[in-house]
């Protein structure tokens, strides 16, 4: 199963394609995305990538948290569900499923 990781302290310079080959040092990326403005288009410093197994994640976060990529020292780490993500509220969310108001 495919897990997802946060990157952070990403540099402006930074591509989706350089994130990519970044990370296949640790295994097969799935995805790879650097999170753009969406006024401006440029870089919001943070991102994330998918990798195949949970096992390459943790390879991942080991061996490149810390790692310098264009100038710039990263974060990675596991990524977790944004707060109020449907997955962890379950069925219905706080409004008991009905859709009342």
């Amino acid at each position: 199963m495919a897990t997802k990781l946060f990157i952070g302290g990403i540099s402006f310079n930074t591509t989706d394609e350089t994130l990519r080959e970044f990370f296949t040092k640790t295994g097969t990326v799935v995805s790879a995305s650097v999170v753009t403005d969406q006024a401006t288009g440029r870089s919001r410093g943070f991102g994330f990538v998918e990798m195949s197994t949970s096992q390459e994640a943790d390879r991942a976060v080991s061996e490149l948290s810390g790692r310098e990529l264009d100038g710039r020292s990263l974060r990675v780490e596991v990524s977790k569900p944004k707060a109020g993500d449907a997955r962890e509220r379950g069925f219905g969310g706080n409004r008991g499923g009905h859709g009342w108001r």
